[in-house]
């Protein structure tokens, strides 16, 4: 479903990635290890078109999406990919609930049915008696856990995390993996994990390690 093929980046003088492939299915869970600067989140960035390769492919359900439009990459951004970062970004002044539906009211869904989907995956989440509550009247865990649920509102394609239990302590983070293999087993839902918690990339339906811009094995 996502393939990547000789994925070429440099910032200035500097190469970051020197012709990445990989390939991943519908309903993989797939990390990316390595260490700092070996390229990852630049190559997880790509693959959901926050930024563009120099050169090289990447598809994602057929898709070749260096050929999109600005708008067309933007539409294509909301309906079928979902992120989630180490710090959450939700949005202060809006409750739990308000945060998750914003991808649905961007693609212009209904608010009945918007609040419907929204209350079934916070429920999911173990966010029912939180949906009213604010960021900052929640625990580190259950803003991550918010911040999940707002990326799986469009029913994406792939959800594309990045250090997603970084600013986690230890049982918050094993929580934080043991949902996403939920998703995955419920949903069929396929994920891109950027990690330095190799326990969880040892679980991985498929590892990628990175190193200096290449990946080394998988």
């Amino acid at each position: 479903m996502i393939s990547c093929k000789n994925i070429h980046k440099s910032y200035d003088q500097l190469q970051v990635l020197k012709g990445v492939s990989l390939e991943i299915q519908k309903g993989d869970l797939a990390c990316i290890v390595g260490p700092s600067g070996a390229g990852k989140s630049t190559l997880l960035h790509i693959i959901g078109t926050l930024d563009k390769a120099d050169s090289g492919m990447v598809t994602i359900n057929n898709q070749d999406i260096s050929v999109l439009k600005d708008k067309e990459l933007s539409d294509f951004r909301n309906q079928h990919l979902g992120f989630v970062f180490q710090f959450h970004h939700l949005l202060p002044e809006f409750s739990a609930l308000e945060n998750v539906s914003i991808p649905a009211f961007i693609a212009k869904k209904s608010e009945p049915e918007t609040k419907k989907r929204a209350m079934e995956l916070l429920d999911f989440m173990g966010l029912k008696d939180r949906i009213n509550h604010k960021p900052n009247e929640l625990s580190g865990g259950e803003q991550q856990r918010v911040s999940v649920a707002r990326a799986l509102m469009n029913q994406p394609l792939v959800i594309l995390a990045d250090e997603p239990t970084g600013n986690l302590d230890t049982e918050r983070s094993e929580e934080l993996h043991q949902l996403f293999f939920d998703l995955k087993k419920e949903f069929n839902q396929t994920f891109i994990i950027v990690t330095h918690n190799e326990l969880l990339a040892d679980k991985a339906d498929k590892k990628f390690v990175m190193k200096d811009g290449l990946i080394m094995n998988d």
